[in-house]
């Protein structure tokens, strides 16, 4: 029995030595990525390849993930496309560190909720299907474990996840390792403590042998932290043979060329990359992504004395993924053209390049120079009209606009309403607008479907209560909203018309998010070829240099002071902008009245032909039906998709 007992106690002795030991043990004489092809597993949930873990899938992650263990390395950059591996790249890298160098880590992303999805997605799936980790770490349902969502305790140290807004976490107990993920979509500050990754760096100052690692997709030129910590490293990037003249080059988007057919269906455009290529920048010659993508390649370095300063970083696109096709990306560039934030996307995750917002607006000359001659008051093309109308304190500014087909548009009347907004005179002139039938050269004609009228400003409730009388004339008050995620339009509330203190009726109003207009308005100017978004100007005096001058007034600028940092800024000399919010108020207006353009068109050629004498005098477009709303008033018997 003794000897049973001794034996129990030496074993258990000999447990607790064993996991003291382990956490000081020296590490083997592994590299990363020789401990990954070793040792590590890729789960079914986060990854399309589950199995043993293979470098020469992604040779590219060879050297990022071997500069980790090189003893000069002390600060690692990686900037990355989406669909590369730069995950993985920083699960290797903790892999590495909990089974053969332990310290402590601190896993910092953009939000506690990043961090967490992060958790259960990667980091648990990786421990529980790779066995050198599970044996480490504890089991999450074991009791005391010391393994949760955010923290992962392991001998020699503790990983520990978080935001990079949580100033307690980033700025108390000593780290040995940090690694920053998603480093562009940090808050710029972690409460009011300062930047976040400085703070974290801090942490490490009593570590001699401390490394810190930041990963992130780029996105905004001049604007972007990881751009930034990239030029300070040794600006590596992976460059692959040309198979002609055998010079090494980065694959970038400028040196891809495609052929591709545009189609419509449905009444939506469709595109079909017929061809991809590539183009050698030193040699000219021309090669396919097969061929490209078995090439040899390595990282060249525009900075290597960085290496000395003990700080490698590295480059990546998504041209060289063995999960991305060059097609892919090129399909995926052509459905963003003309919309900038989907663009932006493009940029960042599959060109892996900075995101450059020039705001480069159209010249004013160059809009007045394609103004054109219509022929009639609508020209052909115009299916639906709509009219905006900006509200100041001695005047009504509006804009008359006809949409047809894709996007595309035609300024049709800009006008200005002297008087105050209390007026009925000013009303009874902006009625002659809205009630006009405007015509085509066959003498079909066209009535405005819907006006949107802004209440901002110093007559609000005179406003409510002027288009509360019109609501049978489609006309309704619409408040602008600066809001960065505020939709361009929603269903309309009711809202109460308040005069003298008292209630005497309610409103209808639409709330606009007027940052998403302006951004399409930008957007389609810079199209130069009639068709799809293409904006059409008549030649007449109300579209004179005044009007481009307010239509061209304002530009999107990046503020980093800001919480949320894009805003909408007037030009030096552009003070007056009635022109943009007009144009702006018809657009949405167009987008909340959701009309049938299919529909408008075949009862619009029906007209013409003499098919239908009815729809010949002020024939106005179907629209999609929807449940309208419950109003005191007479009912409109009109139906609007948003209601």
């Amino acid at each position: 029995m003794i000897r049973t007992k001794n034996k129990t106690d030496t074993d258990r002795l000999n447990e607790v030595v064993a996991r003291a030991v382990a956490g000081i043990k020296p590490p083997e004489n592994l590299t990363v990525s020789e401990w990954a092809d070793t040792k590590r597993r890729l789960s079914p949930e986060a990854s399309a390849e589950p199995g043993p873990w293979r470098t020469y899938r992604t040779p590219y992650l060879k050297e990022p993930m071997d500069a980790f263990t090189d003893p000069k390395v002390r600060r690692e950059v990686m900037v990355s496309g989406s669909q590369i591996g730069k995950s993985e790249f920083e699960n290797n890298v903790i892999g590495y560190i909990i089974d053969q160098d332990p310290g402590s880590i601190l896993f910092i992303h953009p939000t506690t909720i990043d961090s967490k999805e992060y958790s259960k997605l990667r980091i648990a799936p990786m421990i529980r299907d790779t066995p050198s980790l599970r044996k480490k770490v504890s089991d999450p349902k074991s009791r005391d474990s010391g393994n949760t969502i955010l923290q992962k305790m392991y001998p020699g140290g503790i990983l520990t996840m978080c935001g990079s807004t949580e100033a307690h976490a980033l700025a108390s107990k000593p780290i040995r390792y940090v690694i920053g993920d998603e480093r562009d979509r940090w808050a710029p500050s972690a409460g009011t403590e300062g930047d976040p990754w400085e703070l974290a760096r801090a942490r490490q100052l009593t570590f001699y042998n401390a490394k810190a690692v930041e990963v992130s997709t780029p996105t905004i030129k001049n604007a972007s932290a990881i751009a930034r910590s990239f030029a300070e490293g040794t600006m590596e990037r992976w460059c692959t043979k040309c198979p002609h003249c055998g010079e090494h080059s980065n694959i970038v988007f400028a040196d891809i060329r495609f052929e591709h057919e545009e189609r419509i269906v449905a009444g939506e455009k469709t595109f079909k990359v017929l061809s991809v290529w590539y183009v050698c920048p030193e040699c000219g010659c021309i090669s396919f992504e097969r061929e490209m993508k078995k090439q040899p390649a390595k990282w060249i370095a525009e900075n290597p004395a960085a290496y000395e300063q003990g700080v490698r970083s590295f480059w990546l696109n998504a041209f060289v993924s063995p999960w991305v096709t060059w097609e892919s990306i090129v399909l995926d560039y052509l459905k963003a053209i003309g919309d900038s934030r989907k663009l932006q996307v493009i940029y960042n995750t599959r060109f892996g390049e900075l995101w450059e917002n020039r705001g480069d607006l159209e010249n004013e000359d160059d809009l007045l120079a394609r103004r054109e001659d219509y022929e009639a008051e609508l020209p052909d093309g115009v299916l639906v009209l709509t009219c905006g109308v900006d509200t100041q304190d001695d005047r009504l500014e509006y804009e008359v606009v006809g949409f047809g087909h894709f996007g595309e548009s035609w300024g049709i009347k800009k006008g200005i309403i002297m008087g105050r907004p209390d007026e009925d005179d000013v009303w009874a002139d902006l009625d002659d607008v809205t009630s006009h039938v405007y015509r085509f050269a066959s003498g079909v004609g066209l009535r405005i479907s819907l006006t949107f009228v802004d209440e901002g400003g110093h007559f609000t409730q005179d406003v409510r209560l002027r288009c509360s009388a019109r609501l049978r004339r489609n006309v309704f008050a619409i408040a602008g909203s600066n809001r960065h995620d505020d939709p361009y339009t929603a269903p309309p509330k009711k809202q109460k018309i308040v005069i003298d203190g008292k209630v005497v009726g309610l409103c209808w109003q639409y709330r606009i998010g007027v940052d998403a207009g302006k951004q399409i308005i930008t957007d389609n100017l810079k199209v130069q070829t009639p068709g799809s978004r293409y904006i059409h100007f008549p030649r007449r005096d109300d579209y004179g240099p005044a009007y481009f001058a307010g239509l061209l007034s304002e530009r999107l600028e990046y503020n980093i002071k800001k919480k949320q940092p894009w805003e909408w800024v007037k030009l030096p000399g552009h003070e007056r902008n009635e022109a943009l919010d007009c144009r702006n108020y018809a657009l949405a207006a167009v987008r909340a009245l959701a009309p049938d353009f299919d529909a408008a068109d075949r009862r619009l050629k029906s007209a013409k032909t003499g098919q239908s004498s009815a729809a010949a005098t002020a024939t106005k477009p179907a629209a999609k039906k929807a449940r309208k709303p419950k109003s005191d008033g007479p009912s409109t018997k009109k139906h609007y998709d948003d209601w």
